[in-house]
């Protein structure tokens, strides 16, 4: 009996943290937009820190990164001052369609 319920609480231990990775890869995944992609997680990304370094100099070591880094490009462009355009934008989205998948 306590073998079998030490299996069981293994089991279920193991499902959980599971079902807790599910969300993380399934954002791994999905496609990185302006829109919905934090700039952290951007950034953590080679690729997609080098389009955004490519298109806005400095974004990542910027003195307001922490400030600004949980948030979609999206969301920063009214904040940022002319510094993210609608333009610089649409660039950093296609040249993130074009990273490989």
């Amino acid at each position: 009996m306590k073998k079998t319920l030490a299996a069981g609480l293994v089991g279920l231990s193991l499902s959980f943290g599971l079902m807790a990775a599910a969300p993380a890869m399934a954002q791994a995944a999905a496609a990185l937009s302006t829109d919905s992609t934090p700039i952290e997680t951007l950034v953590a990304n080679p690729a997609a820190k080098a389009v955004l370094e490519k298109n806005i100099p400095g974004i990542s070591t910027h003195e307001a990164y922490d400030q600004f880094k949980a948030m979609t490009l999206t969301q920063v462009a009214p904040m940022s001052q002319g510094a993210v355009t609608d333009e610089i934008i649409k660039k950093v989205q296609a040249d993130l369609d074009a990273l490989p998948k």
